[in-house]
């Protein structure tokens, strides 16, 4: 009786660490399946490959100031006027250029449509992408001297806050059978989220601020940044393409200024060299916030761009490219007297005009400010193959994860 008591105690123990074993895998089994379907999956699942295995994004949403706005500013404040936009679409078209901006390129590169500006409602379609993007637009909300000189209230978190309103009309719409113009609401985790903005903070501030101020005040410009980025994020983005913020020192209306009152203010380009160093030093920090990001978001795709590396080469091998002197600019009257491009003054009670050069493709500025057709699509040509990137990748791998 005693040797049968044993060996049914030794059966039982076996029993039990059989049952325990299973148990055990079952619910090794439920954690698993629970965590894959609360945890988010490899980052490229979202996405659709072509057949060469590019990224298909659906869709692009921008956020950015006059480098990348459509249309915004234009159909909010003031029509930009004839000829701005003539070179490309042969009228104004919106953008500050005499054609297109480095966005349209990167639209025409995904195969997608131009991105039409959220704030021109007449005739836009927002089935693949939007343009939060308004000229003069900062990181920073500004005051009331910053919208005195024409700088835009339309900031970066207003722009987060348009795109969520629109996001959630969005789905509101389509869940009462609207679906006219509107892009799937699937499509949002789906697209490409680009971002080109802070010039007009650093721009700005060198109005209003002495150069140490302005210095001091660029850790808190793209904390604000990079909390945008998150809060995008916390809407369902996840593949981001940042671009940083190009030499404002060798802006012709800024540069030409500062060189004729203080000459040993400007390097051998004629650039104003702290307000380079100070964009550089936006940059810098612009990108440990991007790196900080990554590794918070793990399943983001973040891709930095050195836009102020690709514009830097263009101006200063400007000869090479077929460019003119890169300081001089296209369209508008510099002199005894300003004249904005496309505008007219009166002087003696004669009207001068702000007027176009013959060729514009020869100038890398097209107005003063802003870059001309033919050298957005010189730039465009630069970073969109990932060679100014970080990670280096094309736009077209702009949802794939660096190994």
């Amino acid at each position: 009786m005693v040797g049968t008591r044993e060996a049914q105690l030794n059966m039982g123990k076996q029993n039990f660490g059989l049952t325990r074993g299973i148990v055990t895998v079952v619910i090794g089994v439920v954690v698993a399946i629970a965590f894959s379907v609360l945890m988010p999956g490899k980052t490229e699942n979202r996405w659709t490959f072509g057949d060469s295995g590019v990224c298909r994004f659906p869709a692009i949403y921008n956020f950015g100031d006059s480098n990348s706005d459509t249309g915004g500013r234009s159909a909010a404040f003031y029509r930009l006027p004839s000829p701005y936009g003539n070179s490309f679409f042969g009228k104004s078209s919106g953008r500050f250029s005499d054609g297109q901006v480095v966005i349209d390129f990167i639209a025409e590169k995904l195969g997608l449509p131009f991105v039409s500006a959220y704030l021109d409602s007449v005739g836009s379609d927002y089935r693949h992408g939007v343009n939060f993007a308004t000229g003069g637009s900062t990181i920073q909300p500004i005051d009331g001297r910053g919208f005195d000189a024409r700088f835009s209230p339309i900031s970066l978190d207003v722009q987060l806050m348009q795109f969520q309103q629109f996001k959630a009309r969005t789905n509101e719409l389509f869940s009462n059978g609207v679906k006219s113009h509107l892009p799937l609401p699937g499509d949002f985790s789906k697209a490409l989220y680009t971002l080109d903005i802070g010039q007009n903070d650093l721009h700005s501030g060198f109005k209003f601020m002495t150069e140490e101020q302005v210095q001091a005040s660029i850790p808190n410009i793209t904390h604000r940044f990079a909390s945008v980025v998150e809060k995008l994020y916390q809407e369902g983005a996840r593949a981001f393409w940042i671009h940083n913020t190009g030499p404002i020192g060798c802006m012709p209306l800024t540069a030409r200024h500062i060189s004729a009152m203080q000459p040993d203010k400007v390097d051998e380009l004629g650039c104003v060299k702290s307000h380079n160093e100070i964009a550089q030093e936006f940059n810098r920090l612009l990108k440990e916030r991007v790196s900080d990001l990554r590794a918070k978001l793990t399943d983001a795709v973040l891709t930095y761009v050195d836009m102020y590396s690709a514009k830097f080469v263009l101006i200063s091998e400007a000869k090479q490219h077929g460019f003119t002197d890169p300081l001089s600019y296209c369209c508008g009257r510099d002199g005894d007297y300003f004249v904005p491009c496309g505008m007219k003054i009166a002087v003696d009670g004669v009207e001068v005009s702000g007027d176009s050069c013959s060729d514009p493709s020869q100038h890398i500025s097209w107005d003063g400010i802003h870059y001309s057709h033919a050298a957005n699509l010189w730039i465009a040509n630069k970073i969109l193959d990932g060679s100014f990137s970080d990670p280096p990748a094309a736009i077209t791998e702009a949802c794939r994860k660096a190994l």
